[in-house]
């Protein structure tokens, strides 16, 4: 881990996450592969001065497909590692995430 501004790798958009952030205080973001909990911590209260509670970490699987007439089974988007953090009672809410509809 170099420093605490390439922990986090980029926010994650999707239907769940936006409902998440919306009704639950939590937001979503694709992590380095070798980030802990704690260093995740230490860059989202470093970089967006807030307070968080928890830090839940959830490594995603390659998702696989077949291809062509061998129908091989081909891997076409790697693994990731993403952090689903709840920020404590009274934070303010990212602005990062303000607007996605």
């Amino acid at each position: 881990m170099t420093d605490l501004y390439s922990v986090l790798v980029r926010p994650l958009v999707t239907e769940k996450s936006n409902t998440q952030s919306s009704k639950l205080g939590q937001y979503v973001f694709v992590v380095r592969n070798d980030a802990t909990r704690t260093v995740v911590k230490d860059a989202l209260e470093t970089l967006f001065d807030v307070t968080v509670a928890r830090v839940n970490i959830v490594n995603a699987p390659a998702k696989r497909g077949r291809r062509g007439r061998s129908r091989r089974m081909v891997v076409r988007r790697p693994a990731f590692k993403k952090a689903i953090v709840t920020l404590a009672e009274g934070s303010k809410p990212l602005e990062i995430f303000e607007g996605v509809q």
